[in-house]
């Protein structure tokens, strides 16, 4: 079977591609308005359109819902919930975004109060019916939708994760034609706000996750079917596992985090494979980076955010900063350099591009300190305008009264403490001492910045990993196909009954085994992992341990509890959430010294020595894909490769393991 990797990206669009054992990596500029079109021209570009019977495996990271949310273009949405509850989206947790301001700016509801439905079917807390659902709540249930008119309805009402008849009766009520999302399967978990906004989440934007998924398949199909027997295409979860194309689209609101989650998914595999499994990673595309933290697995987190949103279902545990390549600098109102959260994306991009663009980035500022050779950027196959960045720093060196080399300097220095920052959130701000950790870069960008990264948190240990630019790609190829399944139960942990337990446990495992077997896995090769949400008595969030029992899950929650928050109570328990997390057979992917089509193991001189501004060294430049395991640079130096550049500083070293990585040490 040939395997095919793809992340979609606000710049780039990525692929890994694993044909005969061998693996090829490729780039595209992404074509936002149609992420569909970037694919199937890389798809051309690498010649399957061209195969003769071959089965192809396609497994895609997608950007689609996570836009659609953050720009506000969700379908028409009809919102249903009991009577007396319809404005509890609109009320949410009464946050303030600026808690001082006496006259702030009215912010819209997510739901119009147009759109809010009220109607019978009340559960107690105890699952005790309060209110039936008559047939007359039905019938005006359904004339209301039809003089609305709505594409997608979310349902949510009171305590359905303890009983969903009333949410089932209403779902088949709604008009055919008409996306339905109901709470009891999006989110059958506690706390009515987080659950309602993941259920209208996946409602507003279901529909359009199924559009794009439906053209990208039938474009799929249709540039193979002459030529290919057979293609499939998953789609990349939150959660770091995936998805066949055929179910990604009823629960769109899982795929917010897809392409983060799929860079994740990359840094676990190859940081195993170099025998570091304690990663702080940091993903560093074009228009954004994502920071996160990987402790022998995945963190995962039910307290995410998207936007102004809650997400409370399970997705990596990622601080996301908008600072990448295409980060665009300015002097603010004050004379002051800023950096970001603009970026001048794929169209036009940087200034180096070529494309029309005029404002300094990131970028721009690497290329003016040489650290980005031109006539090495994408293998050679994208000239970089090396004087159209010039010119675009030049443009702000002149009101700061700086030179331009000195302007380049401060972009970096800038962006780089705004990173540092965000790594801080996500270790230091968690009881955890970088220190003791590697730093993973990924990214087109992230090899540029990974030392200066490494020195601000005191780090002594970093990691480059093979093919680092396309990394989230190839996360797609290791990622198995799982599922992630919970209910709520919220009893005291030492009254929960061990049997009852134990049956709720195993009724989230036969509907995620089922799941994993419409997508082709064995009974045999699903790895079950259970686990519960527990809290103090009388707080409001949880924190998650794996289950074994009582005893052994409430010690493994003071633990964590007194790392987290510094203290643990003489509290009895109460046990919330329970979860299970199914997965498939792990794919193995081929990464050795001879795994790259391109990799030549001849002796690895240094390609040329080049002058860096604000280095007094000639710095030599070394082609990444000549460089045998065990290989030694000490820098200051510049790795090149096909995808992405890394600059090793001044007191720094590097090695280059069996697999491919580049072992950083200061």
């Amino acid at each position: 079977m040939i395997i095919l990797g793809i992340d979609t990206g606000g710049t780039f669009t990525d692929f890994v591609l694993l044909q005969d054992n061998r693996l090829s990596i490729h780039k595209v500029l992404s074509t936002p308005a149609a992420p569909e079109q970037a694919i199937l021209q890389g798809i051309a570009e690498l010649g399957l359109h061209q195969l003769q019977g071959e089965e192809v495996y396609i497994i895609h990271g997608s950007t689609v819902a996570t836009n659609a949310v953050l720009e506000g273009k969700g379908v028409r949405t009809a919102y249903i919930t009991n009577r007396g509850l319809g404005d509890v989206l609109t009320i949410g947790r009464q946050a303030r975004r600026e808690l001082y301001n006496l006259q702030p700016v009215p912010q819209p509801p997510p739901v119009p109060p147009e759109l809010c439905l009220e109607t019978g079917g009340r559960l107690a807390a105890d699952g005790q019916v309060v209110e039936p659902l008559s047939e007359d709540d039905l019938l005006r249930l359904r004339q209301s939708l039809h003089q609305l008119a709505p594409r997608s309805v979310a349902i949510n009402m009171m305590f359905a994760f303890l009983d969903d008849r009333f949410e089932k009766r209403i779902a088949a009520a709604v008009p055919e034609g008409i996306f339905v999302s109901r709470s009891s399967q999006v989110l059958p978990e506690y706390k009515e706000y987080e659950r309602g906004i993941a259920t209208w989440l996946n409602a507003s934007v279901g529909p359009i996750v199924q559009g794009y998924l439906s053209r990208l398949f039938s474009g799929l199909t249709e540039a193979t079917q002459q030529r290919a027997s057979k293609i499939q295409v998953s789609v990349m979860q939150s959660y770091g596992g995936t998805m066949d194309i055929a179910q990604a689209g009823e629960q769109a609101v899982q795929l917010l985090l897809s392409g983060p989650a799929g860079g994740l998914a990359g840094a676990k595999y190859v940081g195993e494979l170099a025998g570091r499994q304690r990663l702080l990673s940091f993903d560093m595309g074009g228009t954004s980076t994502d920071v996160a933290l990987i402790d022998g697995d995945i963190v995962l987190t039910n307290e995410g955010r998207i936007g102004d949103y809650p997400v409370a279902i399970p997705m990596v545990d990622m601080h996301t900063i908008g600072a990448g390549g295409g980060s665009i600098a300015t002097v603010d109102a004050g004379g002051l350099l800023q950096v970001g959260p603009q970026s001048a994306g794929a169209d036009p991009g940087p200034a180096c591009y070529g494309k029309g663009g005029r404002q300094a980035t990131v970028t721009d500022a690497n290329v003016v300190l040489g650290r980005l050779r031109p006539d090495r950027f994408l293998g050679g196959k994208m000239s970089l305008d090396e004087q159209a960045s010039f010119k675009a720093v030049e443009a702000l060196a002149t009101p700061l009264n700086m030179d331009v080399v000195a302007t380049a300097t401060g972009i970096i220095n800038i962006v780089n403490e705004h990173m540092a920052r965000a790594l801080r959130v996500m270790s230091v701000q968690k009881g955890i001492d970088p220190r003791q950790l590697t730093l993973t870069c990924f990214g087109g960008a992230g090899g540029l910045h990974v030392c200066a990264l490494a020195e601000a948190l005191d780090m002594t240990q970093a990691m480059v990993p093979i093919h680092a630019g396309v990394l989230s790609a190839l996360g797609m190829l290791a990622a198995p196909r799982a599922r992630h399944l919970s209910r709520t139960l919220n009893s005291p942990l030492a009254e929960m009954d061990a049997q009852k337990l134990e049956a709720q446990f195993l009724l989230l495992e036969q509907s995620g085994s089922e799941a994993l077997s419409q997508e082709g896995v064995a009974a045999e090769d699903i790895q079950r992992l259970r686990s519960v949400d527990l809290r103090y008595k009388g707080q409001s969030y949880t924190l998650n341990v794996p289950w074994q029992n009582k005893t052994q899950s409430e010690q493994l929650f003071h633990q964590l509890h007194e790392q987290r928050y510094g203290h643990r109570l003489v509290q009895p328990l109460e046990l919330v959430t329970a979860r299970v997390k199914l997965s498939g057979s792990k794919p193995d992917i081929p990464l050795n010294a001879s795994s790259s089509t391109s990799r030549n193991t001849a002796r690895p001189l240094a390609d040329q020595s080049v002058a860096l501004p604000g280095i007094g060294e000639q710095v030599s430049v070394y082609s990444r894909e000549n460089l045998p395991p065990e290989h030694i640079i000490k820098g200051p130096a510049l790795i090149t490769e096909t995808v992405s550049t890394t600059f090793l500083a001044a007191n720094w070293e590097c090695r280059v393991d069996s697999f491919g990585n580049l072992i950083l040490s200061k």
